[in-house]
């Protein structure tokens, strides 16, 4: 493991104190009405950053009032206006690029260049959905029996609860609440409790962008489903949107059935890539690493399982393998560093876990397979071959910087394998021929399909996935269809 020296504590404590500590509510910055406060740790060294509110269920839903309160009158509000809002969000968020970026990486552990790289991402999404703002439609048609007319509306859904990860702390944020804004929305929003920071930074940057008050409320918490289980119950919010694990979504959906809340949930993963044996080889690999080390694996886009073709599985290996033990794994604000810890002791432990059942199922170790030295949660990037079917890291998702290959000879075979999970979340495919590429695109059972890259998410583009993997889509044209509501009113012949 390589650690380069550190930027200096002041920078890092004056981005730190640059950031609002309390819950955002109507408008206004106010502490958890119990006083009670959530400890940020730095991944990297397991200390201490700061404190911030620690939200009980009365604040919850204090931010929920506030959000209805809202409702009608931000409805109201123009869609060039709501648009404006957000193209004043995009260019804040590009002016204090660099800052924001700092405080991501504390947070949460990745390196400063891939912070820059998500507040630039989540700005996107500002400035997507701004312009999408006036591109709401509706429709006008003659009924069959010509003695009507169809009238068509699309309006906002109502108050929303959001609720984000920690490993893409803003631009899960700018995915949701885009278009939100967009669609006329207001919002109570939930990030991550070990990354609260980038939320409350982007919460102020709206705020001063001139967001209403009662428009976005953000609370932090150590108490998750204890202050957003009565707000999904309580049956004044119309729309959960919920990006996280299967296994927390499921639950969510539960709670939501009983009010039949609008949703939309982007879950887990297990993205197989599969490299044939005509691909482009140095492609490939590129295109490997990409998929595996966005985020230092922890994304639930990830290539979770490789599989190639047996007559060049050795080759890929060996080159993916070079290309991992030439990552710089320390802190991520220090220079030259690319892979940085991961979010805490149990996903360091899950990570051991997986890699080590794999090797009692006889995988062989190519590079990496251990922790690393010193403070922080660091793995180090690591390449295994031989993978068993039954091992657990096949069926898992790694959220690490690991990477299994096993190998096939039959297309129909690979196939069956890269469907054989209940998850359907994104694949990758390599091949150059064309025909291949499109039979195995509409056979893969996902949402996405990254054919000849490493990398798919895009805000222009419909995110999410099937199966475990989720319900409706993020981003692209259709990102804002999730907070609208489609009004049907039929009209009488007019002569």
């Amino acid at each position: 493991m390589t650690v380069t020296s550190a930027v200096t504590p002041t920078i890092e404590s004056m981005a730190i104190d640059g950031v609002p500590k309390e819950l955002f509510i109507g408008g206004r910055w106010l502490p958890a009405t119990s006083g009670a406060t959530l400890d940020v740790l730095d991944p990297s060294t397991g200390s201490v950053l700061c404190a911030v509110a620690d939200a009980s269920p009365e604040d919850g839903k204090a931010a929920l009032d506030a959000a209805v309160a809202a409702q009608d009158g931000w409805a109201a509000t123009s869609p060039r206006e709501r648009g404006e809002i957000l193209r004043r969000g995009y260019q804040a968020l590009m002016d204090r690029q660099d800052e924001l970026a700092l405080v991501m990486t504390l947070e949460m552990g990745k390196p400063l260049p891939e912070s820059r790289g998500e507040v630039a991402y989540a700005a996107e999404f500002l400035r997507w959905f701004g312009e999408e703002a006036v591109r709401i439609d509706g429709g006008y048609a003659i009924s069959p029996d010509g003695r009507s007319r169809f009238l068509v509306m699309r309006q906002p859904v109502g108050p929303s609860l959001l609720i984000t990860p920690w490993n893409f702390p803003m631009a899960m944020g700018g995915r949701k609440i885009g278009p939100a804004i967009a669609a006329g929305c207001t919002m109570v929003i939930k990030p991550a409790g070990q990354t609260p920071l980038s939320m409350l930074a982007l919460s102020e940057v709206l705020r001063e962008a001139g967001l209403p008050d009662g428009v976005l409320n953000t609370i932090t918490t150590s108490r998750s489903g204890a202050v957003m289980e009565p707000l999904i119950r309580d049956g004044r919010a119309r729309k959960l949107s919920f990006t996280g694990s299967t296994e927390v979504g499921r639950r969510l959906l539960e709670q939501c059935s009983e009010q039949v809340m609008r949703t939309s949930m982007e879950l887990g993963g297990n993205a197989p890539f599969v490299v044939f044996e005509d691909a482009d080889m140095e492609a490939a690999v590129d295109g490997a690493l990409l998929a595996k080390m966005r985020n230092g694996g922890e994304a639930c886009t990830a290539a979770n399982r490789y599989y190639v073709h047996e007559s060049i599985a050795d080759e890929f290996a060996q080159r993916l393998a070079d290309k991992m033990a030439a990552q710089v794994v320390g802190r991520g604000v220090d220079d030259g560093v690319t892979v940085g810890p991961l979010i805490d002791q149990a996903a360091l432990d899950k990570v051991n876990e997986l890699v080590g059942d794999a090797v009692d199922h006889g995988a062989k170790v190519v590079v990496g397979g251990r922790s690393g030295d010193g403070d922080g949660y660091f793995y180090q990037p690591t390449v295994v071959t031989n993978v068993s079917e039954s091992a657990q890291i096949r069926r898992t998702e790694i959220f690490g910087p690991v990477a299994p290959i096993s190998t096939f000879t039959d297309e129909d075979e690979v196939i069956r394998e890269a469907n054989d999970t209940e998850f359907g979340l994104v694949s990758y495919v390599y091949t150059q021929d064309l025909s291949r590429a499109l039979r195995v695109c509409e056979r893969l059972e996902t949402g996405m399909i990254g054919l000849n890259q490493g990398i798919v998410s895009n805000p222009a583009a419909p995110f999410g996935g099937v199966k475990a993997s989720g319900l409706g889509r993020e981003g692209g044209k259709v990102g804002i269809d999730e907070f609208l509501e489609v009004k049907y009113v039929a009209v009488p012949t007019p002569y």
